[in-house]
């Protein structure tokens, strides 16, 4: 099983729209990357569902993933997030991020019809059998109406050779136990849910796919760092002290809040696009009130 191509704090951008036309805002996408990766992330991963990649059109996500890629330029690696109802489309968007750079790509599958097991795997052998990057499994039953077992997604690394690592979001923390158990260990795998992030690490994780460093990337890289060094008592309250933020940004659902948080950071990078809708004046104040504690609360360099 191949030892981990990454770890550490993995940093999901946001997608900006354009005021004047709602297009991709490549300028603000590019800037907010940049960010990221000067803060200390330790890799970028545009197009998940904080990208709001699925309500992109083909020419638009193309965009966004050229645009973070080529921010980014190859300073830290990169995961391109690739989802999509069919397999064929699947497979062209992991060839076109394989095309424009990516490290790697990470892979939701998403259904209307349930997809079975024999269904499933064979989504994911065909997009793995048409990239030579590796390919991550990203397990996210509340947005893609799929729930992969953990001797599932074991099964897939075991029978496809680039298909490496997992992402798990379900917020069982108990399912990165069961990764673990069932590999011995070797599997890297990666924390999704937020509020999980101090049980994840605790669990063997190699690293957190967050937003949260859009807003709060000090805290974030901390944690990190603690966790690291063995520091269990500073990681506890570098985490107390950022669990409300996070719980935030979870419970308001991620482009909203990332871009409202955004907005209060002074990069604003527009609204997230219909259905969705921006955070209300109260919700704005609410944030407003947590990002100011946290801000307090840091312990002066």
């Amino acid at each position: 099983m191949a030892a981990p191509t990454l770890h550490g704090i993995i940093a999901y951008p946001v997608t900006p729209f354009s005021p004047a036309d709602g297009g991709v805002d490549t300028a603000r996408l590019a800037a907010l990357v940049d960010r990221l990766v000067t803060a200390g992330c330790h890799a970028v991963a545009p197009l998940g569902s904080t990208g709001e990649s699925a309500y992109l059109d083909d020419q638009e996500w193309c965009t966004a993933a050229e645009t973070a890629l080529g921010a980014v330029a190859g300073r830290v690696p990169t995961v391109v997030g690739v989802a999509d109802l069919t397999t064929r489309n699947a497979v062209r968007r992991a060839r076109f991020a394989e095309r424009a750079g990516a490290d790697a790509v990470m892979v939701l599958p998403l259904s209307y019809w349930k997809l079975d097991e024999r269904e499933i795997t064979r989504h994911f052998t065909e997009v793995a059998g048409a990239v030579s990057i590796p390919v991550m499994i990203y397990n996210n039953p509340a947005t893609s109406g799929i729930d992969l077992s953990p001797e599932l997604m074991v099964s897939l690394v075991e029978r496809v050779e680039n298909i490496t690592m997992v992402k798990e979001s379900s917020g069982d923390v108990q399912r990165m136990h069961r990764l673990a158990q069932l590999t011995g260990g070797e599997l890297p795998f990666y924390n999704g849910s937020n509020p999980l992030a101090l049980a994840a690490f605790a669990a063997g994780a190699a690293g957190w796919c967050t937003a949260a460093p859009c807003l709060i990337p000090g805290p974030v890289l901390e944690l990190y760092a603690a966790v690291r060094a063995g520091e269990l008592d500073t990681a506890r309250e570098v985490f107390r002290r950022q669990l409300p933020v996070l719980q935030f940004i979870l419970r308001g659902g991620l482009p909203t809040t990332i871009k409202g948080g955004l907005a209060l950071r002074d990069l604003d990078v527009g609204a997230p696009r219909h259905p969705l809708l921006p955070l209300d004046e109260e919700r704005t104040a609410e944030l407003a009130g947590l990002l100011a504690e946290l801000d307090r609360s840091a312990v002066p360099a």
